[in-house]
């Protein structure tokens, strides 16, 4: 295991506990500002999750997304490989994907320009702490190689960090939402709608 592995494993551990915190002391409306940043993209075909363990829900967000373009959630192929996006919409038909995420349960892939993407911790440069596998860091170096992708990162509050161990195969936020703030990193990887 090398240094930088073992400093992202302690740095996990540590977020997932603010995390689980702050998914138990969660009150209603989590997800308001998110739907609030979404409005602004009506109809850009989007892609967020369907929330475990203690990530906070982005569903009602989705939802509202769902009714003027095309919403998908992540369905993961294998390891090392990118995320495909399958079609989703509310009351769809579910399975149980890996790691005990839930996924339409008749694919219906496309690429979408906007990715909610869950997250265990962040920080004020547009950092990201994943779960570790690079699944949303393989995705989204995929597609803004193709054209420009917006990479949303939905937390709590409690999820920030003063800094984060990163590697050049991080790929950064452009922007971080709240349950009571929105935070913008510039226009990286933005689609220019």
């Amino acid at each position: 295991m090398t240094d930088l592995t073992e400093v992202k494993a302690a740095a996990r551990k540590t977020a997932f506990e603010r995390r689980a915190e702050a998914h138990r002391a969660r009150m209603p409306g989590t997800a308001a500002l998110l739907s609030g940043v979404l409005a602004g993209y009506r109809g850009v075909p989007l892609a967020g999750y369907m929330p475990i363990r203690s990530e906070i829900d982005p569903l009602t967000a989705m939802e509202e997304a769902a009714a003027h373009g095309p919403v998908g959630v992540p369905v993961i192929r294998g390891a090392g490989l990118p995320l495909d996006f399958s079609r989703w919409g509310p009351g769809c038909a579910l399975r149980e994907g890996p790691f005990g995420a839930m996924v339409p349960e008749v694919d219906d892939f496309f690429e979408p320009e906007i990715l909610i993407v869950p997250l265990v911790a962040f920080d004020r440069r547009g950092g990201r702490l994943g779960y570790g596998g690079g699944f949303y860091d393989r995705t989204l170096e995929m597609l803004r190689a193709r054209r420009g992708t917006l990479a949303i990162g939905f937390a709590y509050g409690a999820q920030e960090a003063a800094e984060l161990p990163l590697e050049p195969t991080d790929q950064p936020l452009d922007m971080v939402v709240t349950e009571v703030e929105v935070i913008s990193f510039g226009t990286r990887g933005q689609s220019g709608r």
